[in-house]
């Protein structure tokens, strides 16, 4: 592999794997569930890899290890070409920063006593030694960066749709500037209308900051939208790896071709010619 290939990588996991044992009764022993099953890619800076696979086959796992919210049991994991060492106490503060989350509710990750002006400030009050001013200028500036404007600043969540909260719970990610963004069934819970939009400022975002995403999802519409590289797992398992064209025209594995069978093309058109819509509205 040459240099330039090297330093194009964002991130790289090496045969990564979560266990969890529950525990055994009087009679019976201790049982060892296999969550993740030793997944292994790479993605290069400012591309999306979006996983995708049914509830239960490891894809939120692997977004928890890959923001150190779980440790592995096995494996590597490589963030900048760095070895990230993600036992208690070991993570740095700048590999934190480097990594964030978005979840599919973020109402449920929003303190509903806080003013969103302060959830988007908190970040930086922990983490810098920014004045107040200098926060609320930022906050302020990542507000209409995602589309809100400052009569939002001093709101609480509740005051908010399901869309804009959204864009609260990415103005908040992206408060620390990390290099990569983990994206967790972020549009899932809204309708294609929001969808649209919400998906639409992700590639604007991206663009104007280089992110690189992984983007997690049950949705293959949304993936074939979003998606430069596409990974299916399957209990566990990595079973289909490929680009976004090479896995929508061609899938090898019987567990990808089920998923595409069992997805309403509809779906694909209508998010495409909204997003469509909302380009042709913003251009004019």
């Amino acid at each position: 592999m040459s240099d330039n290939m090297t330093d194009n990588t964002m991130l790289e996991v090496r045969d990564i794997k979560r266990d969890y044992e529950l525990p055994g009764g009087l009679f019976k022993p201790k049982k060892i569930i296999h969550a993740v099953k030793g997944v292994s890619f790479k993605l290069e800076r400012g591309k999306t890899l979006a996983i995708v696979g049914e509830s239960g086959c490891g894809k939120s796992t692997l977004a928890r290890m890959l923001t150190f919210i779980d440790e592995p049991t096995g494996g590597d994991l490589l963030i900048d070409n760095k070895k990230v060492d993600t036992r208690p106490g070991h993570l740095t503060q700048d590999m934190r920063q480097k990594v964030q989350i978005v979840f599919q509710n973020p109402y449920g990750s929003l303190n509903p006593r806080q003013k969103i002006g302060d959830v988007l400030g908190e970040p930086l009050a922990i983490n810098t030694t920014m004045s107040a001013g200098e926060r609320r200028d930022r906050a302020s500036e990542m507000l209409k960066k995602v589309g809100l404007g400052p009569e939002h600043y001093n709101r609480y969540p509740h005051m908010f749709s399901g869309g804009q909260r959204q864009r609260i719970a990415i103005a908040r990610a992206l408060m620390m500037n990390p290099k990569l963004l983990v994206l967790d069934e972020p549009v899932s819970a809204l309708d294609l209308s929001v969808q649209a939009q919400v998906l639409n400022l992700l590639a604007d975002l991206q663009d104007e900051f280089n992110l690189t995403y992984v983007f997690i999802s049950h949705d293959l519409s949304v993936v074939r939208y979003i998606a430069d590289e596409v990974m299916v797992m399957y209990f566990g398992e990595a079973v289909e790896y490929g680009t976004r064209e090479e896995v929508f025209s061609d899938p090898k594995h019987d567990y990808t071709r089920t998923l595409f069978k069992a997805t309403p093309k509809a779906d694909i058109e209508s998010i495409r010619a909204r997003v469509a819509k909302k380009k042709a509205t913003a251009a004019a």
